[in-house]
């Protein structure tokens, strides 16, 4: 049951042919026809039980290519019966009536995606993220369910962008499959947002990962898959996105749409934290730069009252490492091992207040070797300033 059923919040014109039908004896009012399929049409009607618009589904036994096509729309709305999610369309009802099974759902307000990008309407990478976030929320509720329920349909066409901006994920016609007990299972979904497996009629969770990353790249270049330039069977995102995006968006794209479903992640999630740790560490490294540009242009100069002032030359730069290291390693040398030793042998002969005085020359070494690896830690902490090859004043407090 192919369907695209996209909503609209503006107030719409009633279908004549449809607007005096009621069903299940009078609780729903017909509005108007939203979608159709060779099986089933989706329509949107009022409940009359709360006033609330719904969207439902008729499935039309008569033109089913099977019985077991029947059974499998029975079989979706007892699996929309169980799911409860923000993101997710409410189920409402289901009943069968005069030779058809109709399945009832929240009617979501707003524009599917693909309706947007075809007006023109790009998503920014903000948008995109939140976008992404939603879906790998959803799709985590999904897969982790017993059995998991794999969408197999993840398009634009299916993601309802509602007017407080949040996202919706809709039409469960291609899920029914995907619940067979047996494990067999027949292609559905759309081509281009299919996974290579499905053609295998396979359905995994890494399947609904290869469908959001293809939606998304959709999304971007403003083209369907089927127009995006390809290396072999594999789309190629670099080509495809150009200089839409970030690198760190091309790499997590590249990486949702592999060709492989082994090598293909299975979880949007953690993907998604790595994503952002990469995007924060950039960042990070992006105002490093700007700020020892701002050391470099002289503290001192805005702070003229500063008491005490320390010139690093551009000469100098390892000098100061250098000198800490040999002066450790003279600690260690005289203090660590040479003095103690040459105490304890006279010991031996002139008593055990030598022996003592050893143990603190000792401690005496030990405690001045930590006083440099602290000297060592704080110039390490400046190293960046130290390194840059060029004067700059710090203010010691």
């Amino acid at each position: 049951m192919d369907l695209e059923p996209k909503p609209s919040a503006a107030p719409s014109i009633p279908d004549e042919s449809l607007a005096k039908e009621e069903l299940a004896d009078g609780r729903y009012v017909v509005w108007r026809k939203l979608g159709s399929g060779a099986q089933a049409e989706t329509l949107e009607a009022v409940d009359r039980k709360d006033g609330h618009p719904v969207a439902i589904k008729r499935f039309h036994v008569g033109h089913a290519r099977s019985w077991k096509d029947v059974e499998l729309a029975e079989r979706e709305a007892r699996v929309l019966m169980s799911l409860h999610h923000p993101a997710l369309p409410a189920y409402v009802d289901h009943f069968e009536e005069r030779g058809a099974l109709y399945l009832v759902m929240e009617l979501v307000e707003g524009e599917s995606l693909a309706t947007l990008s075809k007006s023109g309407k790009r998503l920014g990478q903000r948008e995109l993220r939140d976008l992404l976030a939603t879906l790998a929320d959803v799709l985590e509720y999904l897969h982790t369910r017993v059995p998991p329920v794999i969408h197999r349909d993840v398009k634009p066409g299916n993601i309802i962008r509602r007017p407080d901006g949040s996202h919706c994920l809709v039409d469960f016609g291609s899920v029914r499959d995907g619940l067979r007990p047996d494990g067999g299972s027949t292609v559905v979904g759309t081509f281009g947002y299919m996974a290579p497996e499905q053609f295998q009629g396979r359905a995994l969770p890494a399947t609904d990962v290869y469908a959001v990353g293809a939606s998304l790249i959709s999304l971007i270049a403003g083209k369907s898959p089927e127009e995006l330039p390809h290396r072999g069977l594999s789309i190629d995102v670099s080509h495809a996105l150009g200089n839409a995006v970030s690198p760190a968006w091309e790499h997590l794209l590249t990486r949702m749409v592999e060709i492989d479903p082994d090598q293909r992640p299975s979880r949007l999630g953690p993907l998604l934290e790595e994503f952002d740790r990469g995007v924060e560490s950039h960042r990070r490294a992006e105002r490093q730069p700007a700020a020892m540009s701002d050391a470099s242009a002289g503290l001192d100069e805005r702070d003229p009252d500063a008491s005490f002032t320390v010139m690093v030359g551009s000469g100098f730069g390892l000098l100061p490492f250098l000198v800490l290291s040999v002066a450790r390693l003279a600690v260690w040398a005289s203090f660590g091992v040479l003095m103690p030793t040459i105490l304890h042998i006279l010991a031996v002969f002139f008593g055990q207040r030598l022996r003592q005085a050893a143990y603190q020359v000792s401690q005496a070494g030990y405690r001045a070797s930590a006083q440099l690896a602290k000297a060592s830690r704080h110039l390490r902490s400046a190293e960046p300033f130290v390194l840059r090859g060029r004067h700059y004043r710090r203010k010691w407090r």
